[in-house]
């Protein structure tokens, strides 16, 4: 098809073609576009709309009937204007200018459901090895030690996490290389913290392999490997489903769980060793490590408040670890929805008050489901729905790159929970609803003012 400027009349090639028609001009058609010639024009308006209708000019138009095979004869013939420029100048003006709206990007924050469902199982299922192994050491002291432990487990595994995706950014071998350097050395530290307090060599043996597991896990998460994690769990899986039908002896409820972390560790080498093979990228500026530090004060002080909801009531441990899935979910969901709302507005306001709206329904989604799970597992509500609520909204900063201000304001709600059950005064519940509803509020306000502007979400 000939291009617009190929067919202007004020080229030779126009002007011997204009000449041409001119000269085969029958008296007749003089004037263009009467009687049947217009029921003609009109037919072929109707038939090439959608064509003519996004033309800016009517020399789109005539390319348009070129591509359609329309000879000089037929022009003259059929629909009665002397030539191409005629019909295109007539069919212009019949059809209505259109422009078809350009298509949308497909929504980048799109979850992916069954890894979000994964990921909420992966974090639960490792609870198994307790219930296999948990006879075989003493409660009070040897439990302090895996407390002790697994709070700094998850402090150091949100820091060190929070470092690789920046590392993530300049390729997935640097981000090998952090893994490597840091989860073995925080297991290591994680461990040396409970052995001091420790009643037996027993919960030292216990608290290094949950330290080894905690950090063999982190990396396949971060790294992707959710099904290799899952695999590494089968004997753990395995083993506690058959202990309502099959006593497996005290040396199997060692051997499984154990076989479980051997196999998270050679998994989460697998994966390093992927990572490495990556084409190297020449590396950046290092972020600072200070950057880190608020994700790891943030997974401290929401280890200390989930231990403080479990030493009421532990089934609600397992409710909120579950429920990590699905609130992952959610932020994926909250981000597609704000680009939406960002799209369906014109105004600063109107996106504030959308933004809120989504803010509220996404949140709403995460805690009700918990309601019922509460009553089931025989925990009070109240707590429990406000510190899920006090996590998912600090995680949905984090996600946005604010990380100080969820960090100070769970680290002051679980100080101030944790003084509170210390001194008895109120009771537990109470302080733990009472800190987290405050903590909740503050965060709620906070994500209203820093994610209803547009700017987050461009």
């Amino acid at each position: 098809m000939s291009g617009p400027m190929a067919l202007e009349p004020g080229g030779a090639e126009g002007d011997t073609l204009s000449l041409r028609l001119a000269d085969d001009r029958p008296p007749a058609l003089s004037a263009p576009g009467h009687g049947a010639d217009r029921d003609a024009v009109d037919r072929l308006a109707a038939e090439l709309a959608d064509g003519i209708g996004p033309a800016v000019h009517p020399y789109e138009v005539a390319a348009l009937l070129e591509s359609e095979g329309l000879t000089a004869e037929v022009i003259q013939e059929r629909y009665g204007h002397p030539n191409l420029f005629s019909l295109a100048s007539a069919l212009y003006e019949r059809v209505p200018r259109t422009f078809p709206e350009p298509a949308r990007p497909a929504n980048p924050w799109r979850p992916d459901h069954v890894r979000c469902a994964l990921r909420g199982a992966l974090f639960a299922l490792p609870g198994l090895a307790y219930l296999l192994a948990g006879r075989l050491w003493h409660a009070g002291r040897d439990l302090d030690v895996l407390v002790v432990a697994g709070l700094l487990s998850w402090a150091w595994g949100q820091a060190l996490g929070h470092r690789v995706y920046l590392r993530m950014t300049t390729g997935r071998r640097e981000a090998g290389r952090t893994l490597l350097k840091g989860a073995p050395l925080g297991a290591l530290a994680a461990t040396a913290a409970g052995a001091p307090i420790a009643g037996s060599g027993t919960a030292i043996g216990v608290a290094a392999a949950q330290s080894v597991y905690l950090a063999a896990a982190g990396v396949l998460l971060v790294l992707g490997g959710e099904r290799l994690l899952l695999a590494a769990l089968a004997p753990l899986i395995a083993g506690a489903a058959a202990l309502p039908w099959w006593e497996p002896g005290n040396v199997l409820r060692v051997a499984l769980p154990l076989l479980s972390v051997l196999g998270a560790v050679a998994a989460a080498g697998w994966a390093l060793r992927a990572a490495f093979t990556a084409s190297p990228v020449p590396d950046g500026a290092r972020p600072a490590l200070l950057k880190s530090l608020p994700y790891g004060l943030f997974g401290l002080s929401a280890g200390v408040l989930v231990l403080l909801e479990g030493r009421q009531h532990p089934y609600a441990v397992i409710v909120l670890t579950v429920s990590m899935g699905p609130a992952e979910w959610l932020l994926y969901r909250y981000r597609g929805m704000s680009v939406a709302a960002l799209r369906a507005t014109a105004t600063p306001a109107a996106f504030l008050l959308r933004s809120a709206g989504v803010l509220g329904l996404c949140l709403l989604l995460y805690v009700l489901p918990l309601l019922p799970a509460a009553l089931l597992t025989g925990a009070e509500p109240g707590p429990l729905l406000l510190l899920a609520a006090t996590l998912w909204i600090a995680l949905l900063l984090q996600a946005f790159g604010v990380s100080w201000p969820p960090a100070a304001v769970c680290l002051a709600a679980a100080g101030g929970a944790a003084s509170a059950t210390v001194l008895h005064a109120p009771s537990s519940a109470v302080a733990l609803s009472l800190f987290c509803g405050t903590a909740a509020l503050c965060l709620t306000a906070c994500a209203v003012r820093l994610l209803g502007r547009p700017a987050p979400h461009a």
